[in-house]
C-alpha cells in the first residue's frame, strides 16, 4: 500500500456518512495509489464494490489483512478532473489568474475551482479577456458595493418646502426625463451582464451593481416626480429614439462607449447642475446621490475601453464610427425636447422674472458647454487627438444621453 494510507470507519456505513471520510482520504491521490479501509459495518463489502465501480476505482478484500478492504485509485477518476488546473486562480490580482480565453465549459464554476471533464459548454458571448476584462474592475466593484445607499433613508423625503407651481412643474418634467434615461441605462448593463463569461466575475458583478444603481435612481426620481404632483411630465418621440439606439447596441464596447463614456458622462454634468440649481433639498440630494453612482459607471467605462484599446488598435476607429452612425440615425429627431430645456432654464432661474430667465438661460448654455468639455476630455483619455475629440463630441446626441 502506497504510503500506508488508511482510513478507519468503525461501524459507520457508506449510507451513514462513511463516503465523506473515504472521499477525504482519497483526495489528491494518483492512479495506482491505495487506501486501506478499516470498518465493521455488515454491508461494507457490498457497498464498497458498488461505490468504487461507479468511481472507476478497484477494491480488493485481502485475506489475512488487518484491513477490511483496499481501494486502488483508477485512472478514470483522475480523468474526471483533468481540467482542474486550467480554471485559473481565484484572486484576480495574481498574475495569470485571468485567462485570455476561458473555455465555455468552465461554465458557472467559481474562478479557480476544479471543473469536472464533461461539464456543459455555456453560450457566453463575451469570452475574450481583452474585450471583457479591466484590471480596475475588482477595485471599482468593491467601491460600488461599499457605496450602496437606501432610497428610503438616504433622501430627506420629509423636508418641508414650498415651490412656485411653475417651478414644481419644471422639477416634475426633469424627473420624468431622468426616469426614462435611467431606464435605458439600466437595461444596457443588465443585458450584457448575462453574456459575460463568469470567469470575469468582477465585471459581471460591476454591471449588475450598475443596473442596481439605475434601479435606485429610477425609484428616487419617480418618487420626487410624484411628491407634489399626481402625474409625470412629457416623453417625446425624439428622446425615445435617442435612447433606443443605446438599448439596441449589440457590441459591448460600442454600448459602453455610447452609454457610459459619452451619455452618462454628460449626465454627470446635468446631475451636478441639478444639485447646484435644484430649488429644494430633496431634488438636490437625489441629484447628488445619483451623480456619485454615475461617476463610477463612467470610470469603469473608461477603464474597460482603455484596456480594450491597448489590445485592439482598430477599436478607436470602430467607436468613432459608432458615434457617426448614431448621429446619422438621429438626424431627423429634434434632440432635447423643449419642455426639458425650458424646465432646466426655469430651475436655474427660480422664477419667471425676465432677468432671472436670462440668467437661467445662460446657466443652461454653460451646462451644455461643460458637457462638451467633459466629453472631449474623456475622448482624449481614450487616445483621440484634440481635433478628433472635438469632432466626435459635436456628434453626440443633443438629448444628452
Amino acid at each position: 500500500m502506497t504510503g500506508g494510507a488508511r482510513v478507519a470507519l468503525g461501524d459507520l456505513g457508506l449510507d451513514e456518512g462513511a463516503v465523506v471520510a473515504l472521499k477525504h482520504a482519497l483526495r489528491g491521490k494518483q492512479p495506482g495509489d491505495t487506501l486501506a479501509v478499516e470498518g465493521s459495518h455488515p454491508a461494507l463489502a457490498v457497498h464498497l464494490r458498488a461505490w468504487c465501480r461507479a468511481r472507476g476505482d478497484a477494491v480488493s478484500f485481502p485475506a489475512g489483512s488487518d484491513a477490511a478492504a483496499v481501494i486502488t485509485v483508477g485512472a478514470s477518476h483522475e480523468d474526471r478532473w483533468r481540467d482542474a488546473a486550467r480554471a485559473g486562480h481565484a484572486d484576480p490580482m495574481i498574475e495569470g489568474a485571468i485567462d485570455a480565453h476561458p473555455p465555455r465549459a468552465w461554465g458557472l464554476a467559481a474562478r479557480g475551482a476544479a471543473v469536472e471533464a464533461g461539464s456543459p459548454a455555456f453560450d457566453f458571448a463575451l469570452v475574450d479577456r481583452d474585450a471583457a476584462w479591466s484590471d480596475e474592475a475588482p477595485r471599482l466593484y468593491a467601491q460600488a458595493a461599499a457605496a450602496q445607499w437606501d432610497p428610503a433613508t438616504a433622501i430627506p423625503w420629509g423636508a418641508e418646502f414650498a415651490l412656485d407651481g411653475a417651478v414644481e412643474d419644471a422639477v416634475v418634467q426633469v424627473m420624468t426625463y431622468l426616469v426614462e434615461n435611467e431606464t435605458a441605462a439600466l437595461m444596457v448593463p443588465a443585458r450584457f451582464a448575462a453574456t459575460i463569461h463568469p470567469h470575469f466575475r468582477e465585471v459581471m458583478q460591476l454591471l449588475a451593481i450598475q443596473a442596481a444603481d439605475e434601479a435606485r435612481h429610477i425609484e428616487v426620481f419617480s418618487r420626487r416626480m410624484r411628491l407634489r404632483r399626481d402625474a409625470p411630465g412629457l416623453s417625446t418621440a425624439g428622446g425615445q429614439a435617442s435612447l433606443k439606439t443605446l438599448v439596441d447596441a449589440s457590441d459591448f464596447a460600442e454600448a459602453s462607449f455610447l452609454l457610459s463614456v459619452l451619455g452618462e458622462g454628460s449626465f454627470l454634468s446635468l446631475l451636478w447642475f441639478l444639485h447646484a440649481e435644484g430649488p429644494d433639498e430633496v431634488t438636490r440630494e437625489v441629484a447628488r446621490r445619483a451623480a456619485q453612482d454615475e461617476a463610477r459607471h463612467v470610470a469603469f467605462g473608461l477603464a474597460h475601453l482603455a484596456s480594450h484599446a491597448r489590445h485592439d488598435p482598430t477599436l478607436r476607429e470602430r467607436l468613432g464610427a459608432a458615434i457617426e452612425r448614431r448621429h446619422a440615425g438621429l438626424q431627423h429627431t429634434a434632440g432635447l425636447n423643449d419642455e426639458v430645456h425650458d424646465a432646466l432654464v426655469l430651475l436655474a432661474a427660480g422664477s419667471m422674472a425676465p432677468a432671472a430667465l436670462r440668467s437661467g438661460t445662460e446657466r443652461v448654455q454653460r451646462l451644455v458647454g461643460e458637457m462638451d468639455t467633459g466629453r472631449r476630455l474623456r475622448l482624449r483619455r481614450l487616445g483621440y487627438s484634440d481635433d478628433e475629440a472635438r469632432a466626435l463630441s459635436a456628434l453626440h446626441t443633443r438629448n444628452f444621453m
